[in-house]
């Protein structure tokens, strides 16, 4: 078990207080059960500390050394999970501290010189930022693999399924088309989470309370020595600023909002109404008392969790609104809410590049629906604009046409030419190829349409996006080698 201090009840900051928080008000103003997780990032910030001040003169270089053994000591033990936390210690930073203090004696007192835990806390929690959105960058280009693997083989057979407005059937398109969509959302959730990712890569460190100290520190030493792309100028700023936890939760909760979108649409498509797709059944589940019932659990479950990852950043926005500067105890609240979104987003992730990856394509289904709808409506109608008739009056005649057939349950590629010159002498032989759905997908050919020529072009550009961003992760990354893996170059 960890070591404690040997006063375990007083308070590192007890000096100045004659009495100590009740238990119960221990526990209200700890926040050890939600920041344990900084662990890793407070004992590097501590060693790069100990480090600049041996440097500096201001400690030993025997003081820096047994610091240093003692925090790998502690380390250690975390790891194994040995380590006793108690919430007499408040936070992370103080058990480490403590634990420090009990296993090294005096020295370990003189790590916090010239160090506040505003900006011990602050460093802390841009590391782990910063290294999370790295995680989440990772997870979010598996996702866009998977949703990449699809749209190619879909692209193969021409698989066309029905587009909606509204919900109701509008314009036929290719499936790949409509993937391709989901694909440049996540694109574009990866950019903004490399804002965030950027935002966090910043030192604090060495700004103390909120003025700086007398002590002196090398704060680009640290900086440098923690990985830290620059130093923040402002030592106000420093300890106070919460805006890179804000772009980070902001960027889970965007990515979040695109991904309950998506799994709005698996949930409809798997449906027996659709029948668009078919889940796997590693990511479905069954009914208690319905034995004939395949549930889209996970999906549903990602629907339902953005509202937790928007709260998330609502609370945060709300925590920062009306603080003055620099540090208030308010800020102990900007953690949890963060951790919650990163970690709900990871899963989510994970559940929908799942779900995509093995979802079975139903596409005869597709092209039935497709076939519904009387979606080449707006084509037959073109077809005699193209004849000279006025818009207005050719909207008229195929709505007619389509009331009557609706009326009769058929289909507009069920009309015979005998009808469609009835309604109209200008219709002639040619006019049936209006109503082809393959033919009303071709017609849209303009960039960014769904014929099969903009969309191999489309996905030839998503492609080319996916590789390049892939790289720049690599190259950015070489140390994460369990991500590393996972990156592939598509063809």
């Amino acid at each position: 078990m960890g070591t404690q201090h040997p006063d375990s009840n007083k308070p590192l900051w007890g000096g100045r207080f004659t009495d100590s928080p009740s238990g119960r008000m221990q526990a209200f103003g700890a926040s050890l059960p939600v920041d344990w997780r900084l662990w890793r990032q407070d004992i590097a910030g501590s060693k790069a500390h100990a480090n600049m001040l041996a440097q500096q003169g201001v400690l030993t270089a025997a003081d820096a050394e047994a610091i240093c053994a003692g925090l790998e000591l502690i380390a250690g033990r975390i790891e194994a999970g040995e380590f006793g936390f108690d919430v007499a210690d408040e936070d992370i930073h103080m058990a480490i501290e403590r634990a420090l203090t009990a296993e090294i004696g005096e020295a370990g007192g003189r790590l916090h010189t010239g160090r506040s835990r505003n900006d011990q806390v602050a460093c802390d929690t841009r590391l782990y930022a910063h290294e999370r959105a790295a995680d989440l960058m990772f997870k979010l280009f598996d996702c866009r693999l998977a949703i990449l693997d699809v749209a190619i083989e879909a692209l193969k057979d021409d698989v066309i399924l029905p587009g909606y407005t509204h919900l109701q059937k509008a314009q036929p398109v290719l499936l790949t088309h409509h993937l391709l969509a989901w694909y440049w959302m996540l694109a574009r959730d990866t950019i903004r989470m490399l804002a965030a990712h950027n935002a966090a890569n910043a030192s604090p460190l060495g700004a103390a309370a909120l003025a700086g100290t007398s002590y002196p520190l090398d704060r680009q030493f640290t900086a440098s020595a923690l990985g830290f792309s620059e130093v923040i100028p402002n030592s106000l700023d420093a300890v106070s600023d919460r805006d890179y936890l804000l772009d980070l939760v902001y960027a889970c909760a965007t990515t979040m909002l695109h991904l309950s979108r998506i799994c709005e649409e698996l949930v409809l498509w798997s449906s027996d109404e659709f029948g668009f797709i078919t889940l796997s059944d590693s990511f479905a589940t069954g009914s208690s008392i319905m034995p004939q019932k395949k549930n889209p659990d996970f999906a549903e479950l990602v629907r339902g969790k953005s509202g937790r990852v928007i709260g998330d950043l609502t609370a945060l926005m709300v925590t920062l609104k009306g603080l003055p500067l620099a540090y208030n105890k308010d800020l102990q609240e900007d953690k949890e809410g963060a951790f919650d979104a990163i970690d709900t987003l990871a899963l989510s992730l994970e559940a929908v590049q799942g779900m995509i990856a093995t979802m079975q394509i139903n596409a005869d289904r597709m092209l039935a629906a497709a076939q519904g709808g009387y979606m080449a409506a707006t084509d037959l109608a073109d077809y005699l604009v193209g004849k000279g008739v006025a818009f207005r009056e050719a909207h008229a005649i195929v709505g007619k046409l389509v009331g009557e057939l609706e009326a009769q349950g058929r289909t507009l590629q069920q009309l015979t030419l005998e009808e469609l010159q009835a309604a109209s002498p200008a219709f002639a032989a040619d006019a049936l190829d209006a109503v082809d759905i393959a033919n009303v997908v071709a017609r849209r050919n303009t960039f960014g349409g769904t014929a099969h020529e903009q969309v191999a072009r489309q996905l030839k550009q998503a492609m080319d996006t996916q590789n390049e961003h892939q790289e720049q992760l690599r190259l950015a990354y070489p140390q994460l080698a369990e991500y590393q893996a996972r990156l592939r170059v598509i063809k």
